[in-house]
């Protein structure tokens, strides 16, 4: 097994970046790799409580990211300063995250095999 991080840092509402980011991480996990989604930036914004993206008239796919549970795909992490840029904190997202300073985050990426950027 190793350890794949799939790295999103794309707004959610920018093209298709954080669902081809959920497909990728739900397939590493359906093959039992050690996988970890890190949310960077404006990314960070797809895991925020109760969009609506119909009203902007995009498919409401964050709901899939819900699913990850099932996928038993439990490290989940957000960048610590995009989530205070955006306004934002653990309580007002969809799914238990670990906010990581910068330093954490380098750590995070200095243990990966593979790094999927998104």
């Amino acid at each position: 097994m190793i350890n794949v991080l799939v790295l999103s840092q794309h707004s959610p509402f920018d093209d298709l970046h954080i669902r081809d980011a959920l497909d990728m991480t739900l397939i590493f996990a359906a093959v039992e790799q050690n996988i970890s989604w890190l949310f960077t930036g404006p990314a960070v914004l797809a895991l925020k409580k109760q969009q609506q993206p119909e009203h902007a008239g995009l498919k409401n796919y964050f709901k899939s990211i819900k699913t990850l549970e099932i996928y038993d795909v439990e490290n989940i992490y957000v960048c610590e300063k995009s989530l205070l840029e955006y306004g934002l904190d653990k309580n007002s997202l969809l799914i238990p995250v670990k906010a990581l300073n910068y330093q954490q985050q380098h750590t995070l990426i200095s243990q990966q095999q593979q790094i999927v950027t998104l």
